[in-house]
């Protein structure tokens, strides 16, 4: 059994480490994680310079590359076998309702579900880790880990999952939310009065809706939610079609 483990948190977080060790019961662990932080990078791709891989120690490796860098990296050159499972994670701070589109944590999971690899992320829902949370996240991947590689992912599915700190009070399959976020750039001004800007600075809240994951955190209850990569809304399709787009190209 293989599993390629990654986040977006770089390679020396304690949440992959808690993870690997983890997951190791239930065969090898091969780690592939971008060699300092990367949140917030998203689905992104390295496609402009070459990648470089260090291997810090035996099947730990640091890429100074994005999230998704690294489970191609780990997939299509550094494992000489396809991994039977790709788990991302644990991420410092819960991915929650919109988070998931800027999430590294998230998209290398989808990176890998789109390679056909089962896969899912794990968050825990915390500023700063504390050890029995931590144990508790990595207990619950494995556990989940388990259950995938026995019964195998649904088609064009990939899992988001979020731990709450402190007592659990159960496990939840929830729907993706919707995130309320703040003033989202600080404004300031450095010594020589030149202004600079800080992204990410305001407060993030979430709207109750029954059945999404952010409820489910906000109750203590462990979130699942299936995801896959197709971003159609079909239900705006009679929408869009009453548009008379055609009529657009008379215009012209």
């Amino acid at each position: 059994m293989l599993i390629l483990v990654t986040n977006d948190d770089g390679v020396r977080s304690p949440g992959i480490r808690s993870l690997a060790v983890a997951l190791g019961r239930l065969g090898r662990v091969v780690v592939v994680a971008p060699d300092r932080n990367r949140s917030a990078v998203g689905h992104a791709l390295t496609l402009e310079r070459p990648l470089r891989a260090e291997e810090i120690k035996t099947d730990v490796f640091a890429v100074d590359g994005t999230p998704s860098d690294c489970v191609n990296l780990g997939v299509h050159g550094l494992l000489h076998e396809k991994p039977q499972l790709v788990v991302s994670g644990i991420n410092r701070g819960g991915n929650l309702g919109d988070d998931i589109t800027y999430s590294g944590t998230v998209c290398a999971a989808m990176e890998a579900s789109l390679m056909g690899l089962p896969a899912f992320a794990v968050s825990l829902d915390c500023d700063v880790f504390q050890a029995e949370d931590l144990s508790r996240a990595a207990g619950f991947a494995a556990q989940l880990a388990e259950q995938v590689l026995q019964n195998g992912m649904p088609s064009d599915t990939f899992l988001n999952v979020n731990v709450p700190p402190g007592p659990c009070r159960g496990v939840r399959v929830t729907r993706q939310g919707k995130r309320k976020y703040g003033d989202a750039v600080t404004v300031n001004q450095d010594p020589r009065g030149r202004h600079y800007y800080w992204i990410g600075g305001g407060d993030v809240g979430f709207e109750s809706i029954p059945g999404s994951d952010c409820d489910a955190v906000h109750e203590q209850m462990i979130s699942v939610t299936p995801l896959h990569a197709n971003l159609t809304n079909d239900s705006s399709f009679s929408a869009i079609e009453d548009w008379s787009l055609t009529t657009l190209l008379d215009k012209n």
